[in-house]
């Protein structure tokens, strides 16, 4: 995978040469070009930004060097998916991370201030993908973040890049059978610290019942941290112990729900 990023501060992408991402690029799994807008401006103090139109706080990203960085990077007919992180964006999901994965090329723009002139967008929908998409219902000082965060999460999902493929299927989030259900607690060695010990379920062996104690635990967390993601499940792939967890965990009118 081909990774395009265009930044005021190119320094932020240090981390991309760490840890697995590190480890996936010297192996040739992603193939990572970080841009600095500025080298696209002509002026003596290399502007990118100023004053918006209509008035208002702020200043705006202004359309030239976007235009000259994305007609550089990816000339006719070339198309990677842009992809832009604005507050104002549709959600990035595991869902989304997963869908990019599959793409051969990726551009993300990382506006900052008040964001980027609309007419960038525009034009650049005229060849190529765009996707406008947000972290999440607050405000950051500028992309770079939300660009880091979604390579990780997209990243991961490249063949190669985990040691174990399981790890990806046993996420939070993940399509298959534990869907819109968070992950439960996790232990490892030794098995009591600091007088507390790891549950008896984990040492003894038993598969099936470990998968239905991760099972139970998974309900009761996002009964706790986050319900609203219970009208995700599909009713029909709820067993009656599942039905009995939610309403231990404070759901009865949700399982009652879910049993018709």
């Amino acid at each position: 995978m081909r990774l395009d990023i265009v930044s005021i501060f190119p320094d932020y992408f240090a981390p991309l040469e760490l840890s697995l991402l590190g480890k996936a690029r010297r192996a040739g799994i992603m193939d990572v070009h970080v841009h600095d807008l500025r080298q696209w401006t002509h002026d003596r103090h290399n502007t990118v930004d100023d004053t918006p139109y209509g008035g208002g706080p702020g200043m705006v990203m202004k359309p030239e060097p976007w235009g000259e960085a994305l007609d550089t990077i990816a000339p006719a007919p070339a198309a990677p998916r842009l992809i832009v992180p604005t507050p104002s964006g549709r959600p990035f999901t595991q869902a989304t991370a997963a869908r990019l994965a599959a793409e051969p090329w990726l551009l993300f723009a990382c506006g900052r201030y008040e964001g980027i002139d609309s007419r960038v967008m525009a034009e650049a929908r005229t060849r190529m993908p765009v996707e406008e998409v947000s972290l999440g219902d607050f405000v950051l000082a500028g992309g770079e973040v939300a660009v880091l965060v979604m390579i990780e999460a997209i990243s991961r999902l490249l063949p190669g890049v985990l040691g174990n493929t399981e790890s990806v299927s046993d996420d939070s989030f993940a399509p298959g059978a534990m869907e819109s259900l968070l992950e439960g607690p996790v232990y490892t060695k030794p098995p009591v610290w600091r007088d507390r010990a790891v549950p008896d379920i984990l040492l003894s062996g038993n598969h099936g019942a470990i998968a239905r104690w991760r099972r139970d635990e998974a309900l009761r967390r996002t009964a706790r941290h986050r319900p609203e993601l219970l009208a995700r499940l599909d009713p029909d792939a709820l067993d009656k112990r599942d039905r009995a967890v939610l309403e231990e965990a404070g759901f009865p009118e949700r399982g009652e729900d879910m049993a018709h």
